[in-house]
């Protein structure tokens, strides 16, 4: 059966999350509905990166195989047509090899948090930002976040659902800046604990209030313990923005890999 991959982008707000549960709709759900509706089979996906109720994307990957051995853009354009009105599309389409894997073959994974950061609440972005009315201090919170860069154990920002094995990773990369009432959050890393980034942007919220010094961040990070750091983020501001690979599934390719 041909291996295929998706990039999708997607509003989380009316899902329970990626992943498919029995206490609501899914993307994951949704998605595999509207493929079996093309394959007239039960069709099982495989996603990069298990986003949380409410949480966005921007460029998830997903795999699957299948049986029907279509152009990409037909693919795209027939699934995406099974999608309606659900606001998720594929936006491309990739025959990938048979051992591609979208989330155990990932070596880096991106997401932005955004936050409005005005007295006037959102209007045009509900559901897309944390609207925080108190001045906050984005040089500061870039200054607290380098803390943060490197192997760490980061069970400070860690879920007490996560089922990691391990709480260390490497956070490549947490960038603050502000572009007129909008903060952005950008990090990079291979992989992240349930809620890492989330946790994190809570805690920097505290320096960026001015409740904490940024240098703060270094002790709660020693710490080891989630009730050392800050408040859980909102979901409505996280957004998956990229995943890497080795080789970038959707590259062009001369030759088809079926």
């Amino acid at each position: 059966m041909p291996r295929w991959a998706f990039e999708l982008e997607y509003d989380g707000t009316p899902y329970v999350g990626w992943q498919r549960q029995i206490n609501g709709p899914s993307i994951q759900s949704v998605l595999e509905d509207a493929i079996a509706r093309l394959e007239d089979t039960p069709i099982a996906c495989t996603a990069a990166g298990r986003t949380d109720s409410g949480v966005h994307a921007a460029a998830q990957v997903v795999h699957v195989d299948l049986t029907r051995n279509l152009p990409p853009d037909r693919l795209r354009d027939a699934i995406n047509y099974h999608l309606k009105p659900n606001p998720i599309a594929i936006i491309r389409a990739a025959p990938v090899p048979d051992d591609f894997n979208a989330r155990f073959s990932a070596i880096g994974r991106a997401y932005r948090y955004r936050i409005l950061n005005r007295p006037a609440r959102p209007a045009l972005l509900t559901d897309r930002v944390w609207h925080i009315s108190r001045p906050l201090d984005a040089p500061a919170m870039h200054a607290a976040g380098q803390f943060l860069l490197g192997r760490h154990d980061f069970s400070s920002f860690r879920a007490a659902a996560c089922q990691a094995n391990s709480p260390l990773r490497t956070l490549d990369r947490l960038d603050i800046c502000r572009t007129g009432d909008m903060i952005e959050i950008v990090a990079e890393a291979r992989s992240f604990l349930h809620h890492q980034v989330r946790n994190m942007v809570g805690t920097l919220k505290s320096v960026g209030d001015g409740s904490w010094p940024p240098e703060r961040l270094a002790q709660v990070l020693a710490a080891r313990s989630r009730a050392a750091s800050g408040q859980t983020a909102p979901a409505c501001g996280l957004c998956l923005t990229g995943v890497r690979y080795p080789i970038d599934p959707f590259t062009p390719r001369k030759e088809p890999f079926f």
